[in-house]
């Protein structure tokens, strides 16, 4: 028997995608456009700046989508979702939750602590929370706060990524969790997806891909960097932010960095929101996300930026040949 929160969630989407939410990158148009296209479409609360910025947009999401569901009746509309980093850096945690509260937002996803305080409050409205991990003692520790469900940021996922390949981490936290797993690492087409799904995961979760579309809250430059990269081009390394992070060498570069040489310690305390930076020799201080670009291995199988709609049916159309092809195969084997 299926579980209800993944029952449901399939109910109201056409392809098992979850949206990474981006810092800075993803906004609401993103999540309009994804949504709308059958995906779960996720953005960070601190992406709204000022604070009071986030009801509005907030308002903009629902009330668009309405008027989407309203033209187009027989059109699946996928649940959005609302990321609240709950490291105690963080001084907008309470006032961004209200928020969320208020405006009943579907889809919690908590990140960089367990969400102890968060669950129960999210609950009380009726929605679901979805938390990072990139250990088996991380997911352990969100099982125990009573998420609903996880998501594994494998080696490979772009921004703040873990080190354990998909296939270690994905069997060690099926045997103590049987909910919805969301897998990250590297997937960016729609045979990854079906990858992700063959090896017991429930959703996809991507983020690079929708860097490099029309929606996305990101420079014309960023964009083409994504299309031009390949694995070779991204580097791992605590030294922007403070944790471990993928990031594009060349807007590394770009700002007076060795990306082959960088510092093995963090420039400064770990920290999040307009306040993550380093010091460049020179006096400078670029900002992780703002100006050093963040983005997954996975660059290297994307060629184009494209509206979410074409991405979308791209993927949709990749995942279902690939599923097929699956499905030959083993028929060939076995029968």
């Amino acid at each position: 028997m299926q579980h209800p929160v993944i029952a449901e969630l399939y109910k109201n989407m056409t392809l098992p995608v979850i949206s990474a939410p981006m810092f800075l990158v993803s906004g609401p148009e993103l999540v309009i456009a994804q949504c709308a296209s059958g995906i779960v479409g996720s953005m960070p609360s601190l992406n709204a700046r000022p604070q009071s910025l986030l009801s509005e947009w907030f308002s903009q999401i629902t009330d668009t989508l309405a008027e989407v569901q309203a033209r187009e009746p027989e059109r699946v509309i996928a649940p959005w979702a609302v990321n609240l980093i709950v490291h105690h850096s963080n001084t907008r945690v309470e006032a961004d939750l209200a928020v969320c509260e208020q405006h009943r937002v579907p889809i919690i996803i908590t990140s960089l602590r367990a969400p102890d305080e968060v669950v129960g409050a999210v609950h009380q409205w009726g929605g679901k929370v979805f938390h990072d991990i990139t250990t088996l003692r991380h997911a352990e520790k969100a099982l125990e706060a009573g998420v609903d469900g996880l998501i594994l940021v494998c080696a490979g996922a772009g921004g703040h990524a873990g080190t354990l390949s998909p296939f270690a981490l994905l069997g060690e936290v099926r045997k103590i969790f049987d909910g919805p797993v969301v897998l990250s690492g590297a997937i960016s087409r729609g045979s990854d997806i079906a990858a992700a799904r063959a090896m017991g995961a429930d959703f996809a979760y991507m983020g690079t891909r929708f860097i490099a579309s029309h929606e996305a809250n990101a420079a014309a430059d960023y964009k083409q960097m994504i299309v031009d990269a390949t694995a070779r081009d991204i580097v791992y390394t605590p030294y922007f932010s403070g944790i471990p992070a993928n990031y594009l060498k060349a807007s590394v570069a770009a700002r007076g960095f060795d990306p082959d040489a960088l510092p093995d310690k963090p420039a400064g305390a770990t920290s999040f929101g307009a306040s993550e930076s380093a010091d460049k020799p020179g006096g400078d201080t670029p900002k992780a996300w703002r100006d050093i670009w963040s983005a997954g291995q996975g660059v290297g199988n994307i060629d184009s930026v494209l509206s979410v709609e074409e991405i979308v049916r791209q993927l949709q159309d990749e995942y279902h040949a690939a599923c097929q092809s699956l499905n030959d195969q083993f028929s060939a084997v076995y029968i």
